[in-house]
């Protein structure tokens, strides 16, 4: 089932998300979910956040992206990317490889038709668990890195866009205006008629 996406400044977004306890059917089927509204958005990462729960969970699918520089290592072995994607990742333990940061543009499908370069390293360690509550390492780099990590600030209440330079952001902040006060609009129709 496609879920309806949120949209910035949903308080929402601004949340931590608390641990994933239960590895239930519930679990799989709220990422079964995920996957298929990440898909239908068309996006390579969502984060529960952005379908609004406050959760440990995120599912990513770099699969279709074609980076041909980009290298993983899941759970030590190179898995063929499509025995593992899309990837759903609950309760990550993000390190950052201290390695060359690269400048990239990003967007982001809470904020459609906004996008912007953010600084990231390249190299990342994640251990998170499965649907099923299995625990499992990714050592990654390239898309699969970045976007890894924008869903894992997500999942902490940090937006991409917090993490632009004031140059980039500068030129962007209209548009990001615009879609805080449709947001807040949609959330307070009567106050939105008002106004």
């Amino acid at each position: 089932m496609i879920l309806p996406i949120v949209y910035f400044n949903d308080p929402i977004l601004r949340k931590k998300g608390a641990k994933a306890a239960v590895f239930d059917a519930s679990l799989a089927a709220l990422a079964g979910d995920m996957i298929e509204t990440m898909r239908a958005a068309p996006g390579i990462g969502l984060a529960a956040q952005q379908v609004g729960r406050a959760l440990q969970l995120c599912v990513v699918d770099v699969s279709r992206v074609g980076d041909k520089t980009m290298s993983w290592e899941l759970d030590g072995a190179r898995t063929p990317m499509e025995l593992f994607m899309p990837l759903v990742i609950a309760n990550p333990a993000l390190t950052v490889h201290q390695v060359e940061k690269g400048s990239i543009e990003e967007g982001c499908l809470s904020f459609p038709g906004i996008r912007g370069n953010v600084e990231r390293r390249d190299e990342i360690t994640v251990k998170f668990q499965d649907a099923q509550g299995v625990p499992h390492v990714l050592v990654c780099n390239g898309i699969m890195a970045r976007c890894i990590q924008h869903e894992v600030d997500h999942l902490n209440g940090v937006l991409f866009i917090d993490r632009m330079s004031k140059k980039t952001r500068a030129p962007l902040e209209k548009a990001i205006k615009e879609l805080e006060a449709k947001t807040q609009a949609a959330a307070n129709p009567v106050a939105g008629a008002r106004s």
